[in-house]
C-alpha cells in the first residue's frame, strides 16, 4: 500500500490542504488527505502527528509536485513584500514554531491552561534553502 500513494506535502491545519487539494484536484490528480479529521478535533495536536498528510497516487506525484511548485505560497510581510533570506537572498522563506523545546511548551501550556496566553504571537521564518532564521522586524 506504500507503494500505492505518496505524501507530497503537510499541512498544520485541514484548512490549507483543503484549499490545495481543490486546486490539484481541479487539474484531474485525485487527492486523499490523512489525519484532517484528528486535527480538525485537536488542532493542538498537529505539530505531534505531523499534521494533515495530502496524498496523491505514486502515478501522480511528479505532476502534483510540479502543480505545488508553481503555487507555493511565499512568506511576506506586514505590507505585502516578499521576505527574502538575507544570507542566500532566496524567497523561499517558511514560518516556523516558536515552541522548540520543553520550557517553551510548558510556558504556552501553562498560558493555554490559566488563559494568559499573548495577544500578539511575533512570528518567526526560516529560510527553505540555507536555514537562516529570519527576522522581519
Amino acid at each position: 500500500m506504500s507503494d500505492l500513494f505518496k505524501t507530497i506535502a503537510r499541512f498544520q491545519y485541514s484548512s490549507e490542504a483543503q484549499i490545495i487539494k481543490g486546486r490539484l484536484e481541479s487539474e484531474g490528480i485525485q487527492v486523499f488527505l490523512t489525519d484532517n479529521l484528528t486535527i480538525d478535533t485537536d488542532p493542538l495536536v498537529s505539530n505531534a502527528i505531523g499534521g494533515v498528510k495530502l496524498k496523491v497516487y505514486a502515478t501522480q506525484a511528479l505532476e502534483a509536485q510540479h502543480i505545488l511548485e508553481t503555487i507555493r505560497k511565499y512568506a511576506i510581510d506586514d505590507e505585502g513584500d516578499v521576505i527574502t533570506c538575507p544570507q542566500c537572498l532566496s524567497k523561499g522563506i517558511s514560518k516556523i514554531s516558536t515552541i522548540t523545546d520543553l520550557k517553551s511548551f510548558t510556558s504556552f501550556l501553562l498560558g493555554f491552561l490559566t488563559g494568559k496566553l499573548p495577544f500578539y504571537a511575533k512570528d518567526n521564518y526560516q529560510c527553505d534553502n540555507c536555514h537562516t532564521v529570519v527576522d522581519i522586524h
